[in-house]
């Protein structure tokens, strides 16, 4: 089974970055996928950014040139660095492979203005 734990969110000002983790298990990591995604409260969760086994990525538009996600096989994790934070970003984050259906608990992000 599929597990995921994600990390580094919290509460930081407007203009500010942080750094996701996510580490996974229970599935060959360098061959899968990856995506962050993200559920803001009252809105639909989306896809925010995803990573392919060779290393491709794409990002949704609101992020772009602010985010960036990155792998690390070797400590089967993925990362999110997020930049130049906006009062908008706030959400809680989740990793997770996109045609698999296990889900993390989700870290939460609190951008202050």
């Amino acid at each position: 089974q599929v597990q995921l734990v994600e990390s580094g969110g919290g509460l930081v000002q407007a203009g500010g970055s942080l750094r996701l983790s996510c580490v996974v298990s229970g599935t060959p990591f360098s061959a899968a996928a990856m995506g962050w995604y993200r559920q803001a409260p009252g809105k639909q969760r989306e896809l925010v950014a995803v990573i392919s086994s060779g290393g491709d990525t794409g990002y949704t538009e609101s992020v772009k040139g602010r985010f960036t996600i990155s792998r690390d096989n070797a400590k089967n994790t993925v990362y999110l660095q997020m930049n130049s934070l906006k009062p908008d970003d706030t959400a809680v984050y989740y990793c997770k492979i996109p045609s698999r259906s296990s889900w993390g608990q989700g870290t939460q992000v609190t951008v202050s203005s």
